[in-house]
C-alpha cells in the first residue's frame, strides 16, 4: 500500500461488515485510523484495523438518531480529536412493490439512507471546514439510472444521496473539503446473499455489466481511497460509478 491516508482519521458508518468493513480495512492498510458506527458486530473490522497497526474506535450507533450521532461524534472527538474522512455507507434496500409500500416504510428508509448522511455530515463537516481539509464520501447506487421494479423508495433515497453530494460540494469547495459519491452495482455481501437479490448475482452481470462477474466489496476500496486522498483534491460534487461498466454517464 502507498500510505496515502497516513495518520488521517476516517469515520465509516455501517463499517462492521460488507462494503463498510472492506473500506475500513483498506483505509487502515493505507495508514488511516478508523472509527466505525454500526448497530451490528464490529469484532471483525476491529481485528482488520488493529492488525494493520492503526487505532480503532467502534460504537453501537443508529446513525438516523440525532442523540446517538451526537454521542458517537463526541466519542470520536475524545479519542482522535478530529475526523478527516467521513464515509456515509450505511443503508437498507428492502424490495417492496409500490402498492404495498406504507408511509412508515417510506419514512424509515429515508431516515436510514438519507437522514443519516445529513446527521453525520452535520456532526463532522464543521471540523473539516475549520481545519481547511476534509473528505465526505457517500455510497449511492447505480439503480438511480436503471429500471428496477419494487424499488421506488430505495431509488428515491439514492437520488437524494446524489443531490446531497452535489449541493454540499458547492458549499464546501472553497474550504478545502470535497464531497463525492460512489455508485456500485449489486455487491455480494452477507446481507445481499440472504435477500431476494441473491437470485440476480449471475444474471445481472451477464445482462448489464461489461465486466462479467459479480461485484464484491473489495472492488470499491480503490475508488474510496482515491476519493479520500489528495489524489482527488480537484474533484468534487461527482458520482463515480464503480459497477463493472453497467452505466455510462
Amino acid at each position: 500500500m502507498s500510505g496515502r491516508l497516513t495518520d488521517k482519521v476516517a469515520v465509516i458508518t455501517g463499517g462492521g461488515a460488507g462494503i463498510g468493513r472492506a473500506i475500513a480495512k483498506r483505509f487502515a492498510a493505507e495508514g488511516a485510523h478508523v472509527a466505525v458506527a454500526d448497530i451490528g458486530s464490529t469484532d471483525e473490522v476491529r481485528r482488520d484495523v488493529t492488525d494493520a497497526g492503526r487505532r480503532f474506535l467502534a460504537a453501537h450507533c443508529d446513525t438516523s438518531r440525532p442523540d446517538q450521532v451526537k454521542a458517537f461524534s463526541d466519542a470520536v472527538g475524545k479519542e482522535f480529536g478530529r475526523c478527516d474522512i467521513l464515509v456515509n455507507n450505511v443503508g437498507i434496500y428492502p424490495l417492496t412493490p409500490f402498492e404495498e409500500l406504507t408511509f412508515e416504510d417510506w419514512k424509515r428508509i429515508f431516515e436510514i439512507n438519507v437522514d443519516s448522511h445529513f446527521l453525520m455530515s452535520k456532526a463532522f463537516v464543521p471540523g473539516m471546514k475549520h481545519r481547511g481539509w476534509g473528505r465526505v464520501i457517500s455510497l449511492t447506487s447505480t439503480v438511480f439510472w436503471l429500471k428496477i421494479d419494487a424499488y421506488t423508495h430505495y431509488i428515491s433515497t439514492k437520488a437524494a444521496n446524489i443531490g446531497f453530494t452535489r449541493a454540499l460540494a458547492s458549499e464546501l469547495g472553497p474550504h478545502g473539503v470535497t464531497v463525492n459519491a460512489i455508485a456500485p452495482s449489486l455487491v455480494r455481501t452477507a446481507t445481499t446473499e440472504a435477500s431476494p437479490l441473491a437470485g440476480m448475482f449471475e444474471a445481472l452481470p451477464e445482462m448489464l455489466q461489461s465486466i462479467k462477474r459479480t461485484q464484491v466489496p473489495e472492488d470499491l476500496t480503490g475508488a474510496a481511497v482515491f476519493l479520500a486522498s489528495d489524489d482527488s483534491a480537484f474533484m468534487t460534487g461527482q458520482t463515480l460509478a464503480v459497477d463493472g461498466g453497467m452505466v455510462r454517464h
